[in-house]
């Protein structure tokens, strides 16, 4: 189907990068910012396949949410966290953080945003709930279960397999329809007085 396909990510057509552990691999989605690793904001889809510790990220907050497996249990600074099923968890990047898992591997959605620049928060949709779904600029959807179609700017209409992602850029709204959940990505500025378009902005630079 035709659509405004550069603003629509297919998880099949995403690098793998596999990481320097050996112990899962990353897929980024979308980044803000001028990428590596001085990003504003990205967002990423993480395998880990064994237990291990995480990388560490001074000055970036965190958003990670489990959309595979039974289990993730995390250990902060010394304090346990236990992670189930879309239910997204905040932390600092900075922090010593581990995972193990119970019940064997996992995948997760992960969202780092540059303390000083960026703000996000990630908000799980059950799409059979919402009809249509509006996916504006300055957010990014991701399929996490079942089946959608997306509607373009010009009309244009998109299929979505799960992990596929919708990132509108400027102030276009994408309307979505579907059943099962998404993860709706809320990027922000975190100076104030900013406006909601330059989240926007990046999202389309991001792309």
């Amino acid at each position: 189907m035709g659509g405004d396909h550069s603003e629509i990510v297919h998880f099949a057509d995403l690098s793998v990068v596999p990481w320097r552990n050996g112990g899962g691999v990353t897929r980024e989605v979308a980044v803000g910012g001028s990428g590596g690793q001085d990003f504003n904001w990205r967002i990423s889809i993480a395998d880990v396949n064994v237990p291990g510790p995480f990388s560490t990220f001074p000055g970036v907050d965190r958003i990670i949410t489990l959309v595979d497996g039974v289990r993730m249990d995390l250990l902060i600074d010394g304090v346990e966290h236990v992670l189930g099923l879309y239910e997204p968890f905040t932390f600092d990047g900075a922090s010593q953080t581990s995972c193990t898992l119970p019940n064997g591997p996992t995948r997760d959605l992960n969202v780092m945003t540059r303390r000083d620049r960026r703000s996000a928060a990630v908000t799980i949709t059950d799409l059979s709930e919402v009809r249509p779904l509006a996916v504006a600029g300055g957010e990014v959807l991701v399929l996490l279960s079942g089946s959608a179609v997306v509607t373009g700017a010009e009309g244009g209409r998109t299929d979505l397999r799960p992990l596929d992602a919708v990132c509108p850029s400027g102030p276009a709204v994408r309307a979505l329809m579907g059943s099962g959940r998404a993860a709706v990505v809320r990027i922000t500025s975190s100076q104030k007085g900013a406006s909601r378009s330059k989240a926007g902005a990046d999202l389309q630079q991001g792309q």
